[in-house]
């Protein structure tokens, strides 16, 4: 990703220090599953020493949201998480014992979806696949 103060001015948004913090946390976490919610990256602020507020974290990831730079995702139990936007698509299995969550892409599936919606007289032109999974018993 190129440096988090072009992203944001790219997405037409001020350059401050919170929104740095939190597209550089958002970041990060791309290389360790990419999925947190606004309490994880308000938990890892404060582990860093930075004061910023929970209700800031919010806005912030809402602004970044309707500027492109993050995809909000809501899976089952209620809450929201948030990965940087790669423009690639992809979709998501969530462990139901653990919650981890696991992006994968499928080009069968892709072309299947397609292929339903014209089926039924339709042009896709957006989905969301989320499998709910457990681990096999032994």
């Amino acid at each position: 990703m190129p440096s988090g103060n072009q992203e944001l001015r790219k997405a037409g948004l001020k350059v401050t220090l919170p929104r740095v913090k939190i597209l550089q946390i958002l970041d990060d976490a791309q290389n360790t599953g990419g999925h947190l919610s606004a309490e994880d990256v308000y938990k890892t602020l404060l582990d860093a020493g930075e004061d910023v507020g929970l209700a800031t974290v919010y806005r912030v990831l809402t602004q970044f949201e309707s500027a492109g730079l993050v995809e909000r995702h809501n899976f089952e139990g209620g809450h929201s998480v948030f990965e940087i936007s790669s423009g690639e698509h992809h979709d998501h299995m969530v462990c139901s014992e653990s919650g981890e969550i696991i992006e994968f892409r499928d080009d069968e599936i892709e072309r299947l979806q397609h292929e339903i919606a014209e089926r039924h007289g339709f042009d896709l032109i957006d989905h969301s696949l989320v499998l709910y999974v457990k681990p096999k018993s032994k």
